[in-house]
């Protein structure tokens, strides 16, 4: 590992590796990095070759980056940077499949951020790494992208601000045009057109930059008479700012008046089975009425783990969580979610019977979670935990009004939101 440390830290200086050597180091971190060489890449989009090829020109093009235009970016976040550009593609291998577009053989790679940044959550953690950068690259990694998408579709103020929350604007911005130089392709003037016109509009709305995009929008609303009304307002009005449900942030003072003045807490639990959130609970939310769907499954079918009557099992989940919620008692829905389909259902309930909604994310290595696992009561099989682990959709701040990263032991690793 003292190797490795040092690795890292020489990213944080001025070494430039190319990718034959962070594979070296990281391949059995990451063991997709072995398979981006036999990954093929459209001939129009990249006529360089494969992901490794690609890969290569990306971290080349980010060195040449960092010592013009983007000399400023140094220590972590110049390791930062460079781990990006290696991971960027690292859903490639699994994603890339071939599809007819307008009668034309492509190849594409659908939705390879999203099942990245997945991917990454359970691996990135095992590196030697403060966590403030691992969700950081992360983001980087998920949301890469985007904002060229939000130029060609001509987005606004709140869509920019939804990205802010979950990726940093400027660093999406470098690891970008690192991305699109990297490449061989016909439209590389007007790709880097677009981000330009992205870096344009990230300044012009204060979101360049900026370490946390809430507070100058925060303080505008500090309104409230009590903390107690307050953490209801500012959960709510960056939410609904951030998903275009207001246009400016003193609407939400009026939006959310009687909702903030008596509501409950929805706690909602990520991980995947062996990370502890049952145990979290019991020493975290005293007095929550807890949902858990393994023991309705008991209840039903006999067994925790039996899959029968699932329908059954989710509606009757269902209906005790409305109940709860109807009555203003905070709650807790004790779950894998690994899902975001099936943590946005939750949510949108939350939201309609104005609950204060947080999920609790458990990031935790592969390892740690089938040592974990071997030790539980109810413990699942080996390929249970891979298969949730390969299923794994990260959740992102936006989904929630605050949201919790745990570790190790009940370690609090992140927090973002108002708590008390």
């Amino acid at each position: 590992m003292n190797k490795l440390t040092s690795w890292l830290d020489s990213l944080a200086l001025d070494h430039t590796p190319d990718f034959d050597e962070c594979v070296s180091f990281l391949g059995s971190y990451f063991p997709l990095l072995h398979e981006f060489e036999g990954t093929e890449q459209d001939k129009v989009w990249h006529a360089e070759g494969n992901v490794a090829i690609h890969t290569n020109m990306v971290l080349g093009e980010l060195y040449k980056l960092l010592s013009s235009e983007a000399s400023h970016i140094q220590g972590v976040q110049r390791q930062i940077l460079i781990l990006a550009a290696l991971l960027h593609d690292i859903a490639k291998p699994i994603t890339t499949r071939r599809k007819d577009i307008s009668g034309i053989e492509r190849v594409v790679a659908p939705k390879h951020e999203e099942v990245g940044a997945g991917y990454l959550a359970t691996r990135l953690i095992a590196l030697p790494l403060a966590h403030k950068s691992i969700i950081t690259i992360i983001g980087l990694v998920g949301f890469h992208q985007v904002p060229k998408l939000l130029v060609v579709r001509n987005k606004d103020y709140n869509d920019y601000f939804n990205l802010s929350l979950n990726a940093d604007l400027a660093l999406l911005y470098w690891l970008e045009m690192a991305d699109m130089k990297g490449r061989y392709c016909d439209d590389l003037d007007a790709q880097l057109d677009l981000l330009a016109q992205f870096k344009l509009f990230a300044e012009d709305y204060d979101l360049w930059q900026v370490n946390d995009p809430t507070e100058s929008q925060l303080k505008r609303i500090q309104v409230k008479p009590s903390h107690y009304e307050q953490t209801f307002l500012n959960g709510y009005a960056i939410k609904q700012l951030a998903s275009g449900q207001i246009s400016t942030i003193e609407e939400a003072t009026a939006k959310n008046y009687e909702l903030s003045q008596h509501y409950c807490h929805l706690f909602i639990m990520c991980g995947i089975s062996g990370s502890g959130k049952s145990t979290w609970i019991e020493n975290n939310l005293d007095g929550f009425e807890v949902i858990s769907l393994d023991e309705i499954r008991k209840a039903l079918n006999g067994k925790r783990e039996c899959q029968k009557n699932r329908g059954q099992v989710l509606q009757l989940a269902k209906s005790r969580l409305k109940s709860a919620l109807a009555n203003k008692r905070n709650v807790v829905w004790d779950a894998t979610n690994i899902r975001k389909d099936f943590r946005s259902v939750i949510c949108q309930l939350g939201e309609n019977y104005g609950a204060l909604i947080t999920i609790v994310a458990f990031q935790l290595t592969e390892k740690y979670l089938r040592a974990n696992n071997q030790h539980r009561k109810f413990a699942v099989s080996d390929s249970v935990i891979s298969d949730q682990i390969n299923k794994l959709e990260w959740p992102w701040v936006t989904e929630a009004h605050r949201m919790l990263i745990i570790g190790e032991k009940g370690k609090e690793l992140y927090k973002y939101g108002d708590f008390d």
